[in-house]
């Protein structure tokens, strides 16, 4: 893991960082630490007058805009408690923070995600959030084949299944960008004021 620099224009992108998603059990790192993590880093892009962009999954309650196709593992059913898609208090109540709903793994496709970056000049994305191994490993691999520089906080995302998590930090994301601590990041963000 090595980080060499944020360009000017850099953005947290933080990805599904809400009630029920938090609420589950995680790896390496419970839910908290990743809330606490990605909250301190959207603090600190907040100050630095750089945009945080809140992702979070939702679905229609009759389930119509759920991801079709066949899978060998069926996701569980889609009858999900009031409020779960609802980001966490830690992050919400910043009205100048983006926000943006997917409806599938990737915070790119079928959302208005690259315009709203692209419109304020974004060069570089940061990503913190839960399931590495889903949300943000989708999430990175769209922001690398559209061009921008992807820094991963792998102390500030988890994964419900440990290996998973490993497999993205170690194999995967070392292709789409550069990887670092949250401590690393907030020191590179601090030159760069």
């Amino acid at each position: 893991m090595s980080l060499s620099t944020l360009d000017p224009r850099t953005a947290l992108v933080v990805v599904d960082l809400q009630n029920g998603i938090t609420a589950m059990p995680t790896q390496p790192y419970p839910g908290a630490e990743v809330v606490a993590r990605s909250a301190e880093l959207a603090d600190a892009f907040r100050s630095s007058g750089l945009p945080v962009v809140l992702v979070r999954v939702s679905f229609a309650a009759d389930g119509a805009d759920a991801v079709p196709g066949r899978t060998e593992r069926q996701p569980r059913g889609l009858a999900f408690p009031d409020g779960w898609d609802v980001v966490v208090d830690e992050l919400s109540g910043h009205a100048d923070d983006v926000r943006v709903t997917k409806h599938n793994w990737d915070a790119f496709h079928g959302t208005d995600l690259d315009v709203q970056l692209r419109r304020r000049g974004i060069t570089q994305i940061v990503l913190t959030g839960v399931a590495t191994s889903i949300g943000v490993e989708s999430t990175a691999r769209s922001a690398y084949a559209h061009g921008y520089h992807v820094t991963l906080a792998t102390d500030a995302m988890a994964d419900s299944d440990g290996d998973a998590h490993r497999n993205s930090v170690e194999r995967i994301f070392p292709r789409l960008g550069e990887s670092g601590t949250t401590a690393e990041i907030l020191e590179l963000l601090a030159k760069t004021r």
